[in-house]
């Protein structure tokens, strides 16, 4: 193990990190300036802009035929989501729960665990899993944004107004300016995410651990970065309903979008561990299903 192996895993993280905060700013503001209700915004662009670590780290995990990686980031990320970030968020003050997320977000989020492990028990992933899953994804997005427009909040739209600064009148070169935020977010994605894999993938071989286990915690903790930040900062200014809502829908995104995304541009099947089957799988079903009652 050398210098460098940590270096690539450390570079990667805050690359990952600056990355999806610029991506999420440069979107925001740019679909603001064309009209589009802050409210929508919030539920598809910032929510899922949080994702945008594990979806890189995945899709490029994907790319070089390195499966574990891919797959044990998404299921290492869903169960640090709930365990660590609602943990911490609800020590810092009671969590809020909504009606809507006990009806429908947090059911949805079982079933996509389920729906992502029983398309896993062939220990692959092909191009119609993907497809299933990325399918489910734009159905979700499709029932937010429909629902939103039927139900708009006032004071989410204000909280999330005065959190971009989109109330300021654009100046002459804005769209420009957002869409070169957009494009330095990407590249630092892109760029964040070969690092973090090269250097994943070192310190497994070194270690004598599998490229799973890292996925599961190392690359897990380190792509859930953003979600932590946006959950207990909305803790401690008192914004409940954005602290749990987060982690679900980050969950969605992660199991639908990512693995399905990841999925399809696989150059051959993307492999599933036995091992990620039978243990790690039903323990982030259990894992999801335990929101409900608690």
């Amino acid at each position: 193990m050398t210098l460098m192996t940590f270096v690539y895993l450390i570079a990667g993280l805050v690359l990952l990190v600056a990355g999806a905060e610029v991506l999420v700013r440069g979107a925001a503001r740019l679909a603001a300036q064309f009209g589009i209700p802050p409210l929508i915004i919030g539920l598809t662009v910032v929510a899922f802009g949080t994702s945008a670590p594990e979806m890189a780290v995945s899709v490029q995990s994907a790319f070089d035929g390195q499966g574990d990686i891919a797959v044990g980031n998404v299921v290492g990320s869903n169960i640090f989501n709930v365990l660590f970030i609602l943990g911490l968020s609800a020590l810092i003050t009671p969590m809020l729960v909504s009606r809507q997320l006990i009806r429908f977000d947090v059911p949805i989020m079982i079933g996509a665990s389920l729906l992502a492990w029983f398309l896993a028990m062939d220990q692959q992933y092909g191009r119609i899993d993907g497809v299933l899953l990325f399918g489910g994804v734009l159905a979700y997005t499709a029932f937010l944004i429909v629902g939103s427009l039927r139900a708009r909040n006032e004071g989410a739209s204000e909280e999330f107004e005065d959190e971009y600064g989109i109330r300021a009148p654009a100046g002459r070169f804005a769209s420009l300016k957002h869409l070169a935020f957009i494009a330095v977010g990407l590249a630092l994605l892109v760029y964040g995410s070969g690092l973090l894999v090269d250097g994943a993938v070192s310190l497994a071989k070194a270690l004598g651990l599998s490229e799973l286990v890292i996925g599961l915690t190392i690359i897990a903790a380190g792509t859930s970065l953003p979600e932590v930040a946006t959950s207990v900062i909305a803790a401690l200014k008192g914004e409940r309903d954005i602290a749990v809502g987060n982690v679900v829908g980050s969950n969605i995104f992660n199991l639908l979008c990512v693995l399905g995304l990841a999925s399809l541009v696989s150059p051959t099947p993307l492999d599933v561990s036995a091992n990620a089957v039978a243990f790690d799988y039903p323990v982030m079903i259990a894992v999801a299903m335990a929101c409900l009652p608690i």
